[in-house]
């Protein structure tokens, strides 16, 4: 299992809501969260290992959204 972490733009609980279907239908994802508490709204993800940085940032970026790894 592999931690990433990533600023993103998700800013509150409707932002949340927009991105859940997207990232919960990846399989190789096996939690996420955001802290929108912090001023990078931070994206927290723990997965298999390979490419999900990438496929994170194409995941949240098809939900609307930013996301950068951190």
């Amino acid at each position: 299992m592999e931690t990433l972490k990533f600023k993103t733009n998700i800013k509150c609980g409707g932002c949340i809501a927009t991105v859940t279907p997207h990232l919960n239908a990846m399989t190789d994802l096996e939690e996420w969260k955001v802290d929108t508490d912090v001023a990078d709204k931070v994206l927290t993800v723990i997965g298999k290992t390979g490419n999900l940085g990438q496929q994170i940032i194409e995941t949240v970026k098809k939900a609307g959204f930013q996301a950068e790894l951190i």
